[in-house]
């Protein structure tokens, strides 16, 4: 099954506290429907030292967001747009805009 976003795509956030920013998809998790987007959807974790010498610390890292929230760019018309697969003479199936029928 081809999948809509895929990891190295740039993608719009549709809603929640980071609505209407771009960011490059990390990671893309198909089991649960989830996407791992680059500064977005950032959240502070508190990591206690293990051992012995090691320190404890504040992070802020990127949190999983749900796949229904994003929707990717198209790399012609660099607009949000939906995807539509298209099937290529060679049997392949490809990601192609809706908007501009261009390939990505």
């Amino acid at each position: 099954m081809l999948s809509r976003v895929k990891k190295n795509d740039t993608v719009y956030v549709l809603s929640g506290k980071d609505k209407g920013k771009q960011g490059l998809v990390i990671a893309v998790d198909q089991k649960n429907d989830r996407v791992l987007v680059k500064d977005i959807a950032i959240i502070t974790r508190h990591k206690k030292a293990r051992r012995q010498g090691e320190r404890s610390e504040v992070v802020k890292e990127e949190s999983y967001i749900p796949l229904c929230k994003v929707m990717p760019v198209c790399p012609s018309c660099r607009l949000a747009c939906r995807v539509r697969m298209r099937i290529l003479d060679d049997a392949a199936k490809t990601r192609a805009c809706h908007r501009c029928n261009d390939t990505f």
